[in-house]
């Protein structure tokens, strides 16, 4: 979708402030994305903290979300597509990073799309387990992002919908950017002996893929 459009001088000012901190290139000088990507991704981040707050007005009573519609078979073996509520088309990669932090709403359909059951909505990472968890990474954990906790999402390292545990030891927190990075599968994350989380980088970025980790937020 292109964004274009005008703001007045107030207007402006104040969207360059909440989206200048989130646009600077990554500190360690490896930044892959143009100046237009990073804004990009910062006017999501934005409005993703923004849909996870308490303070934005209901939208036909419920809090403002983004609905993906998806068989159950398909996010389980990464086929196929899931389906948004304005009728655009994600990827299954792309449905497994919503669903990492997100409401889960288990819809059981018949074979003519009819809603047999509707389960409770389950949050995943909240409360007490994720104060746990940004109380150990501190931050979004990929390798050189400085990302503060309120900018992540909490990402399974093994996958709910494989049977991966809501627990500290299969938790990683990730901002938006890095969590599209996991979900690409050329990256992968773990947590080492010391129970810190550490990546896996491709070939094409090390040769020898010797694990690395973000040095930032454990800096003295």
């Amino acid at each position: 979708m292109r964004v274009t459009g005008w703001l007045d001088e107030v207007g402006a000012a104040t969207v360059n402030a909440a989206l200048d901190p989130l646009c600077a290139p990554r500190h360690d000088g490896d930044e892959p994305r143009t100046p237009a990507q990073r804004r990009a991704d910062a006017l999501v981040a934005v409005c993703d903290l923004a849909t996870r707050t308490e303070q934005l007005p209901d939208n036909g009573g419920q809090r403002p979300h983004v609905v993906v519609t998806v068989p159950f078979a398909a996010l389980r073996e990464q086929v196929g597509a899931g389906t948004l509520d304005t009728g655009g088309r994600v990827s299954p990669a792309q449905v497994r990073q919503l669903a990492c932090d997100a409401q889960i709403i288990p819809a059981v359909l018949g074979g003519d799309g009819q809603v047999l059951d509707l389960g409770r909505t389950r949050r995943l990472i909240t409360g007490s387990l994720r104060r746990a968890l940004e109380l150990r990474d501190r931050g979004c954990a990929f390798p050189g992002c400085d990302r503060p906790p309120r900018w992540c999402h909490g990402h399974h390292i093994r996958a709910w919908v494989e049977s991966g545990q809501t627990s500290l030891d299969n938790s990683v927190l990730l901002c938006g950017y890095h969590h599209r990075i996991i979900h690409s599968g050329q990256w992968t994350v773990r947590l080492a002996a010391d129970g810190l989380p550490e990546f896996i980088p491709p070939s094409h970025v090390d040769p020898h893929r010797e694990p690395r980790r973000n040095l930032y937020h454990h800096r003295a």
